[in-house]
């Protein structure tokens, strides 16, 4: 999450740049919806990781513990991680 909010505020930062007179990326508007993205994706592992605590805490007190419940949601959000970092390497290519 605190990696979206820098992300977020890097567009207002060009933004500043550009209203000072800096030479400025012609579309700087990308890295607020990618920090939007990022700060909810954290949000997401955030809310999922306390509700798999409190169901390991549940299983390791009822003697049912297993190693693993799924990984679909880890895989997923890393699937969505990756594709936000590849779209902010483009992004930081093109300014």
């Amino acid at each position: 999450m605190g990696f979206g909010f820098v992300v977020a505020r890097f567009g207002l930062f060009l933004r500043e740049l550009a209203l000072a007179g800096a030479p400025s990326p012609q579309h700087p508007g990308l890295s607020v919806p990618i920090g939007v993205g990022l700060i909810l994706a954290g949000i997401v592992v955030v809310t999922a990781a306390g509700f798999r605590h409190r169901r390991y805490v549940r299983a390791i007190d009822e003697g049912r513990f297993r190693t693993a419940f799924g990984s679909r949601l880890g895989f997923g959000l890393a699937a969505f991680l990756a594709l936000v970092g590849l779209a902010m390497a483009a992004y930081l290519a093109l300014i």
